[in-house]
């Protein structure tokens, strides 16, 4: 069999010398550390199929031919397998093949023998149970509840053991059958080969299915680093994807579709305008207070939806007085809460109004039904508290236009969890409070291209009313995807494979990309 050694200075490189030895049927027969670096020993799947269907008869052959009728070479090639055979550590009859390719360290003679002395093994066991006796006692060593594919499950992780030397592997205990077989076990696992032959070959094509779908996956990450070589501007723009915070969904939705026949420069500019078209923001002229009606803002603890309704009063007052806005808070948790919309609301000349259920709500909307703007502050809650359906059910009025304040700074998980907790509720927008706390914008713009989420407004710090921007794709777009300095967050190119590895599950696909 030809199974060739490859030494590289880790697993990785050394992984993608055996594929490019032996393509995509490559099998790894072992891994381990050495001096000289991490080392590989693989074949091809082929090779391995006609090695396993070839090492039972021969091996009964070999036993068959008596001493006196072998030649002056047969002796010397039975001795060469006999002194390699002594050589083998011993096996444990019960262990798994991933087990003992680890024990072995896999020459291609060493491997033959294990073959031979594995497939014999088994067809004793079949033997065995087909006489009524492993029924009745069990062997030895064996344990009669492992199910059939417990060596199959086991076979993949040979290809991923962590790297460890010699004097750190456990010790394995002693097997009770050692590779050097007596004649008569020869004799009969020769008899019994034609009846299991086709239970190891289903064996033996179960292993290497699993084997390939373990391998599949890590030479995804080797694709994903040899295409990032033949196409320098798409790992750029890879890199500018990860270090702004964006996902690998939107950033493989991307660049999936980046024409190929951009140069470095048109290519930074048709990816901001391919992200700018996917982001939806406010096409109607003016504030909000120039639209009117009810507005309601929800959202997790801490993320200024207070000071936000105290921006968006001051609005409306400033373009239309104060007796056009009307203030109602529920926000009966959190300690001085109303008195700090009331705070707000003497300096703008409004009176604010404190509704403590459903009921008392209807009847501060009816007395303020001549308001041009009504702004209702809710109780922070967090996105698991379920409380949260028991606030819904008071802003179930549909006359009620409800804001989701989102924190700008947040992690794109815990954005992806506020977003699922009013899923269930039509928003009428989003305002991006905490802007200039922000470190990164990505995730942020990222969320809300996920979610094809209208983002209505932008607040940009703590002064009532001057912290406030109309949103702008194209600035939230460039400010996101912005130079940013050295951060220990940040992937080095080397390792965005990683990134990059599985394809995440999403139904997003970007709008509007062309050249």
């Amino acid at each position: 069999m030809n199974a060739q050694r490859f030494v590289a200075p880790n697993s990785r490189e050394a992984m993608a010398l055996a594929r490019a030895a032996f393509g995509e049927q490559a099998v790894i027969l072992s891994s381990r550390s050495t001096e000289q670096g991490f080392e590989v020993v693989a074949t091809s799947e082929d090779q391995l199929s006609s090695i396993a269907a070839q090492a039972a008869p021969a091996a009964a052959a070999r036993s068959a031919l008596p001493e006196a009728s072998v030649g002056r070479s047969g002796r010397a090639t039975l001795g060469l397998q006999q002194r390699a055979a002594a050589q083998l550590p011993p096996l444990s009859p019960d262990s798994s093949v991933a087990q003992d390719t680890e024990t072995l360290a896999m020459s291609t003679l060493s491997f033959q023998e294990y073959v031979r002395e594995r497939m014999l093994r088994k067809r004793r066991e079949a033997l065995q149970g087909a006489g009524g006796a492993a029924a009745a006692a069990p062997t030895r060593g064996s344990d009669p509840a492992r199910p059939p594919s417990a060596d199959a499950m086991a076979l993949p992780f040979a290809a991923e053991a962590t790297p460890r030397s010699a004097a750190a592997r456990p010790t394995r205990p002693a097997a009770a059958q050692s590779a050097t077989a007596t004649p008569r076990a020869d004799t009969r696992a020769a008899a019994a080969a034609p009846a299991g032959t086709a239970a190891e070959a289903a064996a033996l094509a179960q292993q290497l299915d699993t084997l390939k779908a373990l391998m599949e996956e890590r030479f995804q990450m080797l694709a994903w680093l040899g295409q990032s070589r033949l196409n320098p501007i798409q790992s750029q723009l890879m890199h500018k994807f990860v270090r702004a915070g964006y996902s690998p969904t939107v950033a493989r939705a991307v660049l999936e579709r980046l024409p190929a026949h951009l140069g470095a420069a048109d290519a930074w500019r048709w990816t901001l305008e391919v992200l700018t078209r996917n982001l939806r923001v406010a096409r109607e002229p003016g504030n909000l207070c120039d639209e009117g009606g009810v507005f309601a803002l929800i959202g997790s603890t801490g993320v200024g939806k207070t000071t936000t309704a105290a921006k968006l009063a001051a609005q409306c007052v400033k373009a239309y007085g104060a007796n056009s806005v009307g203030l109602i808070t529920l926000d009966t948790y959190r300690v001085a809460g109303f008195e700090q919309l009331r705070a707000y609301g003497r300096m703008l000349g409004v009176v604010a109004h404190l509704a403590h259920d459903r009921a008392a709500l209807q009847d501060l909307l009816q007395l303020l039904a001549n308001k041009r703007m009504v702004i209702i502050d809710t109780a922070g809650l967090g996105q698991k508290d379920p409380r949260i359906q028991d606030m819904l059910a008071q802003l179930a009025a549909p006359q009620i236009k409800k804001l989701l304040v989102v924190n700008a700074g947040g992690h794109g998980d815990t954005l992806d969890d506020v977003f699922a907790a009013y899923r269930d509720t039509p928003l009428h927008g989003v305002i991006l409070s905490k802007v200039d706390e922000a470190a990164k914008l990505g995730p942020a713009v990222d969320t809300l291209i996920r979610h094809q989420a209208v983002v209505r407004g932008l607040s940009t710090g703590q002064r009532v009313p001057e912290d406030w921007q109309r949103a702008d794709a194209a600035t939230l777009v460039r400010l996101s995807m912005g130079g940013h300095g050295k951060s220990a967050f940040e992937p080095s190119r080397a390792e965005l494979p990683f990134f990059f590895t599985d394809p995440v599950v999403s139904n997003w696909q970007p709008e509007g990309a062309h050249a």
